[in-house]
């Protein structure tokens, strides 16, 4: 009689643990049963932009109690991008955040998050082919036209200028890149632009930097199309050779960038570069992640203004919210509103 009953008692434990497994799946997001989990991919660890996003993509999940796995990081690429994906996929994630840097080479993971009805977010970068839920970013083209005319008024439309080009493989190297030569040849034909290819690699641009000075001593404006991997080596590169002069001073040369991270603020209040472009990252992670907590909810979206200060454009595949991305001089350098002058508070 003992025997029969730690017999059924056994069965019973053994029942009851696999009822509790089974409720755990079911609650985890596990599998295509409507789950909630969001995978989050990281694009590198290498730019002061980037690891500045990823504080505020972990505190807008530990503040807003998102379910999510740890977050992966591609380093930049592709490969272990797709990697990364298929393995929050299969740890569950049923909402994919991903910044493709790669936006050629993602279309075939893309297609598969598709046929399992897996919703992906694009931050930053809008994947070439392939559909996505939503993309957030800001309009890289009018960075470079920003660029553009801030050099050439400030040089009188005359001179010599350099180019840092972002990776031409990245939606975001060819549309600054087409948008800086486009303008500088309609409004600026007076000014000599240097294209130097960098495959957004601070060492490179740097060993191109001081090939093209040696040949052009007399360079005159510089346009850095990523602060956080290029603004470091130029600075000791130009100091290194004595040209790092004060903004206002002979010799000057006059230098733009993109980003807006808070080693560029601080670059411009020391007059050692003149403007950026301020690259939304808390609004990067926040609608990201608000975008993926929408799709899982099964809400959709429209083009037209939103009430976020942004527009939502129509694009091949999907929906891209455009955010703000303002240009910061030594007017504004101080403006509280900017991201890099709170990224303290987010730490």
């Amino acid at each position: 009689m003992r025997a029969r009953t730690a017999t059924a008692l056994a069965s019973c434990t053994l029942l009851l643990g696999a009822l509790a497994l089974t409720g755990c799946n079911r609650e985890s997001g596990s599998g295509a049963d409507g789950g909630r989990t969001v995978g989050i991919d990281l694009p590198r660890s290498d730019s002061d932009f980037w690891n500045s996003y990823q504080q505020y993509i972990e505190k807008g999940v530990e503040d807003d109690g998102i379910d999510a796995l740890p977050p992966t990081n591609s380093q930049n690429d592709i490969g272990k991008l797709v990697a990364n994906v298929r393995t929050l996929t299969d740890q569950g994630a049923r909402a994919v955040v991903m910044a493709p840097q790669d936006t050629g080479a993602i279309a075939e993971s893309l297609k598969t998050l598709e046929e399992k009805d897996i919703p992906v977010v694009s931050v930053d970068t809008r994947p070439d082919k392939g559909s996505v839920y939503m993309v957030v970013r800001a309009d890289n083209r009018a960075y470079g036209e920003k660029a553009c005319r801030y050099l050439g008024e400030r040089l009188g439309g005359k001179g010599k200028v350099v180019e840092f080009q972002g990776d031409l493989a990245s939606v975001n190297g060819r549309d600054r890149s087409e948008a800086f030569a486009s303008c500088m040849a309609d409004e600026f034909p007076g000014i000599r632009v240097f294209e130097l290819a960098t495959d957004w690699k601070g060492d490179v641009a740097s060993a191109k930097l001081q090939s093209t000075l040696a040949a052009h001593p007399d360079v005159d404006g510089l346009y850095m199309q990523a602060g956080g991997v290029f603004l470091q080596p130029t600075l000791a590169l130009l100091e290194r050779r004595g040209l790092l002069k004060p903004a206002g001073d002979p010799g000057h040369i006059t230098i733009v960038s993109n980003d807006g991270i808070p080693e560029e603020l601080d670059a411009i209040r020391a007059g050692k570069i003149d403007a950026t472009v301020s690259q939304p990252a808390d609004l990067y992670a926040k609608h990201a992640l608000r975008y993926a907590r929408a799709a899982l909810d099964g809400k959709k979206f429209t083009a037209g203004p939103t009430d976020h200060g942004s527009t939502i454009v129509e694009i091949p595949g999907g929906l891209e919210d455009q955010l703000p991305a303002p240009l910061v001089t030594k007017e504004n350098v101080d403006d509280p509103a900017l991201w890099a002058n709170r990224l303290e508070k987010t730490g």
